[in-house]
């Protein structure tokens, strides 16, 4: 039976999918994980856990399916990450994750104030946030010499994986593009002489987009994932955008909502549009751009509250329904691990607004339900502002089996959601990469994954939410002053706690 293998590497987990040729999933596998925090603003990750997760579910899927036959292997993985690796491709220290890593601040600054904000955002499509990738590498070089003296190379996971793989060294345009400002956004290249000045003595990834072959499996990675040697693999891409893949949320218009630990939003156009508070970046196909936008918490408050009230998620779901729209007077800003877009402000902290002694467990819940919502809401106000041209919303993403979840960003946004038959985002739109690059003709994504569920904000509801959303833009402006002196506070503590 001809198929395709998709795996993915995300926050939490790492998942995989073996798809036949008409996008059926014959099989699934996942294996969960830990990031590192170290300090507060600190995320991490050992880059060998990659490899090690990819072999181990690759091994699973074709056990599952003994009569497997692999024609392409696809690769997706969270980002932009900065792993950097020696000569060999063995990783010199762990893995800087995406924004949700805030160390790099003095070098987003340093790096703004040496190139200046007009030709960073002229080049690369952005300002510098912690977002960026640039900053990260100049931070390991200033902070961390003995992995900076080994350094010569530079991966994020999908690029790692294909690296194992197939022996190749390379990385895609959108992934590229966000290794802010060392990418040249409308040339489609790196920027020479800011790599030289930034990232020399690192050898610069050859270029490919998402879906382009990167090259085949060697012997010895066959051997280790019972791949067969000779399968093509693609370069592969950023999970957020290989999930706008895997639910046709890539065309001009669309409007991807992934729902996950951290929520991503990606609108396409083929117009490279710049605004402070948003990335620009390439999309995963040539002639793409993005304007792009994340929550550093959308799922992990509700996680927390989880742990904290030791519930399950069933109960604090109905109790959060019962609560009712604005949660019985409560709003929280989910600014757990400070806030990526459109705020851009990584001392930014969480807030619960409005409580009182006769709130329960379920009407946070729904606050927090809400407080996603709100800065969904908030991130679309922003693209729409930078004239994006937004006309089809489609949600992806673990979050997307809770249907009340859904309902309340639908009835906060005003927006209609489309949701397709298959949710498991990255790691299936992996596979339908990979078998497009192995198939003649290639399949479409309608075919593969149709559009089986609509949700309709319910317009009732409106005056509420326009109310809360006032609200939840004053509470940050109001808060934000103290919060910036507690992150100082944590920060400060930390390095108290650190060990010498």
């Amino acid at each position: 039976m001809r198929c395709t293998i998709g795996v993915d590497i995300g926050t939490s987990s790492s998942k995989g999918v073996l798809v036949d040729a008409d996008g059926t999933i014959l099989a699934q596998a996942a294996l969960a994980h830990d990031v590192s925090r170290p300090r507060t603003g600190w995320v991490e990750m050992d880059g060998g856990v990659w490899w090690d997760e990819f072999v181990a579910l690759a091994r699973e899927l074709l056990a599952a399916v003994p009569d497997a036959e692999v024609a392409g292997v696809g690769v997706s993985g969270m980002g932009p990450c900065i792993l950097l690796a020696d000569q060999a491709g063995e990783p010199v220290r762990p893995a800087i994750l995406y924004g949700v890593d805030t160390r790099a601040g003095d070098q987003i600054e340093r790096m703004t104030a040496e190139l200046g904000l007009e030709a960073i955002t002229r080049v690369g499509g952005s300002v510098l946030t912690s977002q960026a990738g640039g900053p990260k590498i100049l931070w390991i070089h200033e902070e961390d010499p003995q992995a900076w003296i080994l350094a010569r190379r530079l991966f994020m996971p999908a690029s790692w994986l294909a690296h194992r793989l197939t022996g190749a060294y390379v990385l895609d345009h959108q992934s590229a593009s966000q290794v802010s400002p060392l990418y040249d956004i409308d040339r489609e290249r790196w920027h020479d002489e800011w790599w030289r000045r930034y990232a020399a003595p690192i050898e610069q990834p050859a270029l490919l987009w998402a879906g382009d072959v990167a090259g085949t499996v060697t012997a010895e990675a066959a051997a280790l994932t019972g791949i067969p040697e000779g399968t093509p693999v693609i370069a592969g891409t950023i999970d957020a955008w290989s999930e706008a893949v895997s639910v046709g949320a890539h065309g001009a218009g669309d409007l991807m909502l992934m729902y996950g630990t951290t929520m991503f939003l990606i609108a396409t156009g083929a117009e490279t549009l710049r605004t402070p508070s948003m990335w620009t970046t390439a999309g995963a196909f040539a002639g793409t751009r993005n304007l792009a936008g994340g929550l550093s918490t959308s799922g992990a408050p509700t996680a927390w509250l989880k742990d904290r009230t030791r519930s399950a998620y069933p109960q604090l779901l109905a109790e959060a329904e019962d609560s009712g729209a604005g949660a019985r007077g409560l709003v929280m800003l989910p600014y757990f691990a400070g806030e990526r877009t459109p705020i851009q402000d990584p001392d930014a902290r969480g807030v619960i607004a409005g409580l009182s002694l006769a709130h329960g467990r379920g009407d946070l819940y729904r606050a927090a339900l809400e407080a996603t919502a709100l800065g969904v809401r908030h991130n679309v106000q922003t693209m729409r502002d930078a004239g994006a041209d937004i006309r089809r919303i489609v949600a992806v993403g673990g979050g997307t089996q809770g249907r009340l979840w859904l309902q309340i960003v639908s009835d906060v946004t005003g927006l209609v959601q489309e949701v397709p038959r298959v949710t498991v985002g990255a790691s299936y739109g992996a596979a339908f990469l990979a078998a497009g690059a192995v198939s003649d003709p290639a399949p479409e994504i309608a075919d593969w994954n149709p559009v089986v569920t609509t949700i309709d904000p319910d317009s009732a509801l409106a005056p509420v939410y326009d109310t809360l959303f006032d609200r939840y833009l004053r509470l940050y402006a109001g808060t934000v002053e103290v919060a910036h002196e507690l992150a100082a506070q944590q920060r400060a503590d930390d390095e108290k706690e650190a060990p010498a």
